[in-house]
C-alpha cells in the first residue's frame, strides 16, 4: 500500500503508462501548436509580471529563450517515462 492507503496504487503496467504519457502530452502539443488559448495563438508566450527580470526585452533573446523552454519542457516530460 502507497502511504499505508491502500486506494492509492501506481500503475502496473509500463506500455499503459507510456501511452497515457503520449496521449496527454500530444494533446497538450497539439492545442498549443494550432490554436492557443481562446484561439490567439500569438497569446502563447506571457510576459508582463512574470517576465521581470527583462531577460526577452530583445527579440533574438527571447526567441532563443522560447525554444529553450520548449526544450527544457519536452526534457521534462520525457525524464517523467522513466519514474
Amino acid at each position: 500500500a502507497y502511504l499505508n492507503f491502500p486506494g492509492l496504487i501506481h500503475t502496473q503496467s509500463f506500455l499503459a503508462n507510456i501511452a497515457t504519457q503520449v496521449l496527454l502530452m500530444g494533446a497538450v502539443e497539439y492545442f498549443r501548436e494550432n490554436s492557443g488559448p481562446l484561439g490567439e495563438a500569438a497569446g502563447m508566450y506571457t510576459g508582463g509580471a512574470f517576465e521581470s527580470l527583462g531577460l526577452g526585452n530583445e527579440p533574438d533573446t527571447l526567441a532563443e529563450l522560447q525554444v529553450k523552454e520548449i526544450k527544457n519542457g519536452r526534457l521534462a516530460m520525457f525524464s517523467i517515462l522513466e519514474f
